[in-house]
């Protein structure tokens, strides 16, 4: 008897069947007494067989525990078409949840890695390309309406953080909560010519509060060790007046370090960057 002809008869023994499905004869014994996948046959021998089709049983089983269904909730929806339906739709749910998260977290981490790069050299002006980056902007007329008269810099960027996070809740913005300074253009920068405060999100919405930095080349410098980047706003704006250098635009200065290492001030690194003009 040709080994196609045996197939057809017994079908497939519990290790081929493993072996088709990707899986261990362990796990297909589990859901054989669970109920879930039971062999197709029992031969003269004892031993069990599976039909080739019951692949798509097993498929469907794995993607189901795959997205964390219960195996009672498996069983249910076997028995019925409807129930099938409502569990596909909830997982798929779970699994767009899920989606955004892991999506959350690849822009957090990449912006942080980069971010992390643009650290060295220290006090050094620079041209570097940009690519464009959609900003959560907050002004900053709007967040001293949020602060007790006389506020220092812990109530501010916990007025930051709290108008950021509601924001995002309000509009479904995904931010990297690093924070950062848009200064007004047209004159020097400082800390007290700041227009907003923002934090980077993942993709443009419709909301009042999103700018956008657009692409370019842009005249940077990093300020690195040190909390209060002052020397750095006044080596920046003597180099663009020694060299000549034009630029267009706001004054970005945004935190490199972030909740990775900004809790100590010799890890502090910020990036000040300005758009050249044409």
């Amino acid at each position: 008897m040709k080994g196609g002809n045996f197939m057809e008869q017994r079908g497939l023994t519990t290790g081929a069947f493993a072996a088709l499905c990707g899986t261990t004869k362990e796990t297909l014994r589990h859901y054989k007494d669970e109920g879930l996948l039971r062999p197709a046959h029992q031969g003269a021998n004892g031993y069990f067989y599976y039909d080739v089709e019951q692949f798509y049983d097993y498929y469907a089983i794995a993607i189901f525990r795959q997205t964390g269904t219960p195996l009672e909730e498996i069983r249910r929806c076997q028995q019925t078409a409807g129930g099938t339906l409502a569990v596909l739709r909830e997982q798929r749910r779970r699994l767009e949840q899920e989606r955004r998260k892991l999506e959350q977290m690849d822009f957090v981490l990449s912006h942080a890695i980069g971010s992390m790069e643009w650290a060295d050299p220290d006090m050094v002006p620079r041209v570097a390309r940009f690519e464009r980056e959609h900003l959560l902007a907050i002004p900053a007329r709007e967040l001293e309406g949020l602060m007790e008269p006389g506020a220092g810099e812990e109530e501010m960027v916990i007025a930051v953080l709290e108008r950021c996070q509601a924001l995002c809740r309000e509009y479904g913005m995904q931010p990297d909560y690093q924070l950062g300074a848009i200064h007004l253009p047209g004159v020097r920068p400082g800390p007290g010519t700041i227009s907003h405060l923002y934090t980077r999100i993942r993709e443009p919405v419709d909301c009042p509060y999103c700018l956008e930095k657009p692409a370019g080349d842009y005249l940077c410098l990093c300020c690195r060790g040190r909390w209060d980047i002052s020397d750095g706003y006044d080596a920046l704006t003597r180099y663009m007046e020694e060299q000549g250098v034009r630029t267009s635009g706001r004054v970005y200065a945004c935190d490199l370090a972030g909740f990775l290492l900004n809790g100590v001030e010799k890890n502090a690194a910020a990036l000040l960057s300005v758009p050249l003009d044409g």
